[in-house]
């Protein structure tokens, strides 16, 4: 029997990362994120993979491993289990206490959660599991070795070759020791693909954010970093400690993430983390203000601090602000509105642009081709980003002399078959887009979301009528109301027009044997798109309510 390599999120996209390995009767999936919404999901809070093939084989489900715990790798945890049983969740103890936090905020019970590290091995019917420690942005991350019939299946997770970081060292030569043992399927982080050379050491930027600390020796420093950069924000905290100020922490997340940071122990220094209120009664050169806000979101508090809207912080003019961190793509012109508005204030402000005190935690070309050159594998799948990372990727796997028949550049859903060391395309599986909407999970699709964009762009209109069905007559002219389309009060030879042409529509409805509201309604919106669209130049949501009174009579209503 054929082994089954299905990724249901993380392909075309970075995000909702989601991966099944299938023999016979046993599954193993790895990761369960979410993916951000866009600008034109509006209304939307998360993007989630299509679970219909999981459930679909929910009884052979064995486990879900997490390499990490970043969002797009654990964040759709929460949604999976309100939709299908998984009988053990293994996951690093950062991860572990992240996730915990996560099913308590939403008042799921779940007893499955297992701690694994490096060392754990875990052996089902047919498959044999180990993991192996790489370096990331975030503590504990893993790669996952999947010894199956047909041979063995490496996950890299999310990872960067730092030979100088923070935390612990990547396990190259356990990485080395499976390769030599042999690697059927390499699926490895794409993310930074299109990017030549090795990745900043993260002791570099320390180094580089150190000197900013000793150079503004008299300011206020305000610091902007991801809240899920645990060693980053170990290093600040140590770096506060040497140059004695202390240090207090705004945004949500990054109170939970330090939380959960000293409750693993990887940040030892707590006894500097002062709240708000005491930064606010000490001299400018004795505190450090930590924040959200890196990647310019409206709410997050570095935003509010720029704009004077935080309830606790106020911008003095001697202070610095340090963006530890690069613009994610989409984000830029965000991030620039608020870089303006803290110049404005007369602050000044370090970006990376200007100083190297922010490194990715993903892997560039070099360390890509260095992971290859570790597992040596007969094929190459890359995943986790958009096509053309896969794709270059695929091209450094071709570099890295594997042939180019055995480099498969997927999609979500696509199915591959290993079969005794030997990989190929073998169909498609459902896998798409399921949109979270607050507690609702896949009741909004794309019609919805296409007619809140028509609504963003170009308002609604509502046309009410009240009819007499029984007399066919309408009663009085159509009142016509508009929201984010035109003003009625400056406009009243338009909506005259539009009175009379419903007007019109609806007694030609009436005068036919057939009646029916359904019609009326699609002919009122077909009559007078034209209009509207040779006036104004746009169409809004067309919304009629008509109502048959004799019905409002008797206590019913029909429109």
């Amino acid at each position: 029997m054929n082994t089954k390599i299905i990724p249901l999120g993380g392909l075309g996209e970075v995000g909702k990362n989601m991966y099944v390995v299938m023999h016979q009767d046993e599954i193993i999936i790895v990761d369960s994120g979410v993916m951000f919404p866009d600008d034109e999901l509006l209304g939307i809070d998360y993007v989630i993979p299509d679970y219909t093939f999981l459930k679909e084989n929910e009884s052979k489900i064995k486990a879900l491993l997490i390499t990490h715990a970043h969002e797009d790798h654990i964040g759709g945890i929460p949604f999976l289990l309100q939709s299908i049983e998984i009988p053990k969740i293994y996951a690093p103890a950062n991860a572990k206490e992240l996730i915990e936090k996560k099913l308590e905020e939403r008042n799921i019970i779940y007893n499955g959660l297992i701690t694994y590290d490096e060392n754990t091995k875990i052996k089902t019917k047919f498959f044999n599991v180990e993991f192996f420690r790489t370096t990331h942005s975030i503590p504990d991350s893993h790669g996952i070795a999947i010894e199956t019939p047909n041979g063995t299946i490496v996950m890299t997770g999310d990872f960067k070759f730092d030979m100088t970081p923070i935390g612990p060292m990547a396990d190259l030569h356990k990485m080395a020791r499976i390769g030599e043992k042999g690697v059927s399927v390499l699926m490895s982080d794409s993310t930074n693909a299109l990017v030549p050379g090795t990745s900043l050491s993260e002791s570099v930027v320390d180094e580089n954010l150190g000197e900013i600390f000793s150079s503004c020796k008299y300011s206020r420093i305000i610091l902007a970093t991801f809240a899920s950069n645990v060693y980053r924000i170990k290093h600040i905290i140590e770096t506060c400690k040497k140059n004695n100020r202390k240090i207090a922490l705004f945004g949500r997340s990054m109170e939970s993430t330090v939380d959960i940071a000293i409750k693993c122990g990887y940040i030892k220094d707590k006894d500097i983390i002062i709240t708000a209120e005491e930064a606010n009664h000490m001299r400018p050169q004795e505190v450090c203000l930590l924040c959200t806000g890196s990647q310019g979101e409206p709410l997050a508090a570095l935003s509010r601090i720029a704009s004077g809207s935080h309830r606790q912080i106020t911008l003095m003019p001697n202070d610095v602000v340090v963006f530890s961190s690069s613009p994610i793509p989409g984000n830029t012109a965000s991030v620039s509105k608020t870089i303006n508005k803290l110049y404005k204030k007369g602050v000044k402000v370090f970006t990376n642009r200007t100083t190297d005190i922010h490194s990715s935690g993903h892997a560039n070309q070099e360390e890509l081709k260095l992971m290859i050159r570790l597992f040596k594998p007969r094929n190459f799948v890359p995943y986790h980003g958009e096509f053309r990372m896969l794709k270059t990727h695929a091209d450094l796997g071709c570099m890295c002399d594997i042939p180019k028949e055995n480099t498969f550049v997927l999609e979500n859903g696509d199915v591959l078959e290993l079969c005794k060391g030997n990989l190929k395309r073998a169909g498609k599986v459902q896998a798409g887009e399921v949109y979270v909407d607050g507690s609702r999970i896949g009741d909004v699709g794309s019609a919805v979301i296409k007619d809140r964009i028509l609504m963003s762009n170009n308002g609604i209109l509502v046309i009410i009528a009240n009819i007499d069905t029984e007399k066919k007559i309408l009663l009085g002219m159509p009142a016509i109301t508009t929201r984010g389309y035109i003003l009625v009060n400056e406009n009243a030879e338009l909506i005259r027009e539009i009175q009379e042409k419903a007007e019109a529509i609806i007694n030609g409805e009436l005068e036919k044997k057939m009646f029916g509201f359904n019609d009326l309604k699609s002919e009122m919106i077909n009559g007078l798109m034209p209009i509207l669209s040779d006036k104004t130049g746009r169409v809004p949501i067309i919304l009629p309510i008509v109502m048959d009174v004799k019905s409002l009579e008797h206590g019913e209503v029909k429109s």
